[in-house]
């Protein structure tokens, strides 16, 4: 298995900047578009814990927005073959003094679904 081909790398970040980008516009459809739609998907939140597609669609309809000061910092995307990658980054906002954690697995579904985030977590800790 080939880790981090150049064109799968650049397959999961383009998928990754679209999130983050529906992310920060609050584009509940896009974000998701962008989540696998099965009961296997599990989003674990900063104050929250979602298991299934359609409890992440729920509770992203009544969360608040994420802050447009948002910045991500230190990113890094690994892909393992062509279907499975990981994508890693560190945020910080105006909102709080906290750093924040965001681990996200991504899977391709195929040719018809594309790329999709099948796990995610999200935490924050006091910034070192």
């Amino acid at each position: 298995m080939e880790v981090n081909q150049p064109d799968i790398v650049a397959q999961v970040s383009a998928a990754f900047v679209e999130y983050e980008r529906a992310l920060v516009d609050n584009d509940v459809a896009a974000m998701n578009a962008l989540f696998w739609n099965t009961p296997e998907t599990v989003r674990y939140g900063i104050a929250e814990i979602q298991h299934g597609g359609e409890a992440i669609r729920l509770w992203r309809e009544s969360c608040q927005p994420v802050p447009k000061s948002r910045t991500l910092h230190r990113t890094v995307v690994t892909t393992f073959g062509s279907d499975f990658a990981t994508v890693s980054t560190e945020f910080t906002s105006d909102a709080t003094p906290l750093l924040g954690r965001q681990m996200q697995t991504w899977a391709r579904l195929g040719p018809t679904e594309g790329w999709k985030i099948v796990a995610a977590h999200v935490s924050l800790i006091a910034a070192p």
